[in-house]
């Protein structure tokens, strides 16, 4: 009996571990930064690495050119920076999880 007593000491204790990594990981990622850029830089849109907007940038000329253009620019930056938010959070999961799929952490 105490074998098994043993045994789930050792995976709360790991367990509470990974829970303390997994937040210490959520705190770098609300301060980390990325850029989502769309035509060659007219439209930028920064994430943190929660997926979170941030802030949005566009440069004077691309409000010259119209504003389907512009959607068009504004979605592409999103696109853009949110792919490259979710890789470096997925990244940063990865370093925390051994590379465990653990739906729902983040």
């Amino acid at each position: 009996m105490s074998g098994s007593s043993g045994d789930m000491g050792h995976l709360l204790s790991a367990a509470q571990r990974m829970h303390q990594a997994m937040e210490a990981a959520r705190v770098e990622l609300r301060e980390k930064r990325v850029e989502g850029t769309a035509g060659g830089g007219v439209v930028s849109i920064s994430f943190d690495g929660e997926l979170a907007p941030l802030g949005v940038t566009i440069a004077d000329e691309a409000w010259h050119a119209g504003k389907d253009t512009l959607q068009e620019l504004i979605a592409a930056a999103l696109r853009d920076g949110y792919a490259k938010a979710a890789h470096m959070r997925d990244e940063r999961l990865k370093e925390v999880t051994g590379g465990l799929d653990l739906p729902g952490l983040f």
